[in-house]
């Protein structure tokens, strides 16, 4: 299923535009089940606003693309939060990568995965996600290929569905993205689209330091618990 409207004006910035997206999530506002996930780290603003109208815990779902060696945007795989391990296994056929290959860009992968699990989490456990509703926040859908490894992961743990919500897409992308995900919230379908950040007025780098700063903000007030 698939949801999205043509927009009229560009987003002031990422927290304004979490704010208009979760005018679209209703359907999931004060339920006990329910968990937002922001994909860091330009999801995660966004996240923060979803998950404080909706009234749900935030937690960061870190997903690590495992690029082809000589085409690097083209993805042969992705990790996850939680030791998830997906493989594209068509594109490593097609493109005949050998498994010491697939295994040296993993270990790189995962040990920028690692870095940003202790950086965001501050020694906070991951918020339960099995039997709930997964909501998979970014701040916007181009070719969708970080989103679509999320998706892939987090089906690996369990959730009772799984809801992609963004405030802007390519409607190709999240038309696609129906296909493996339950639900595709896009605020925004621009006709022609370009860059996600052609939609923001302030599209500056989310750090690090933002997105722990994010998650504490969620969590501190509201006690969320996993």
């Amino acid at each position: 299923m698939f949801h999205g409207i043509a927009p009229i004006i560009r987003f002031a910035n990422r927290r304004e535009a979490g704010g208009i997206l979760a005018g679209r999530l209703g359907a999931y506002a004060a339920r006990s089940d329910v968990v937002v996930l922001g994909l860091p780290r330009g999801g995660v603003p966004v996240a923060l606003e979803v998950a404080a109208a909706l009234g749900a815990p935030l937690d960061v779902f870190v997903v690590r693309k495992l690029g082809v060696p000589f085409q690097p945007e083209l993805a042969m795989g992705a990790i996850a939060s939680g030791g998830i391990r997906v493989l594209n296994d068509d594109v490593i056929r097609l493109c005949g990568i050998p498994s010491h290959i697939i295994e040296h860009v993993a270990r790189v992968e995962q040990q920028e995965l690692e870095r940003r699990e202790r950086a965001y989490r501050d020694g906070r456990p991951a918020l339960a996600i099995a039997g709930r509703v997964a909501i998979l926040v970014d701040d916007g859908l181009a070719t969708g290929s970080t989103m679509r490894a999320a998706v892939a992961a987090v089906r690996r743990l369990r959730p009772a569905r799984v809801v992609v919500a963004v405030p802007v897409g390519a409607r190709d992308t999240c038309e696609e993205l129906a296909l493996i995900a339950d639900e595709v919230v896009c605020a925004a379908v621009p006709d022609e689209f370009g860059a996600v950040g052609a939609w923001y007025e302030d599209f500056n780098q989310t750090t690090d330091d933002d997105v722990r700063a994010a998650l504490r903000e969620a969590v501190e007030p509201r006690g969320a618990q996993s």
